[in-house]
């Protein structure tokens, strides 16, 4: 899938990819931890490391038009150039997407 860059993509993919950690990766006691990190290529990558590394997550079409969730990833997909896990430590794993931002001034 073609990714799609628009000004809010970077905001988009942290928003949904926190609150997936919060909806499926919260464990009671710990939090989640997000990580930003520009690369000298003017690649953005979005971390988000959860304490619920049994969970990994999957991209899912809805068949119900007005489902209320169960879009996240979909969203992910479209706006990042690449995403994925990483597995570890135990019992962690970390969510990530990538965006080329291209030229950033």
């Amino acid at each position: 899938m073609e990714s799609v860059q628009e000004p809010s993509s970077p905001r988009s993919c942290a928003s949904e990819l926190a609150a997936n950690a919060v909806l499926h990766g919260r464990v009671a006691g710990r939090d989640f931890r997000l990580t930003l990190t520009l690369s000298v290529t003017h690649t953005l990558r979005i971390a988000v490391t959860d304490t619920r590394g049994e969970c990994l997550p999957y991209v899912t079409q809805r068949d119900a038009p007005d489902a209320e969730s169960g879009r996240g990833l979909i969203l992910v997909e479209a706006y990042a150039d690449r995403w994925g896990v990483d597995d570890g430590p135990a019992p962690c794993k970390t969510i990530w997407a990538e965006l080329d931002l291209g030229h950033v001034s």
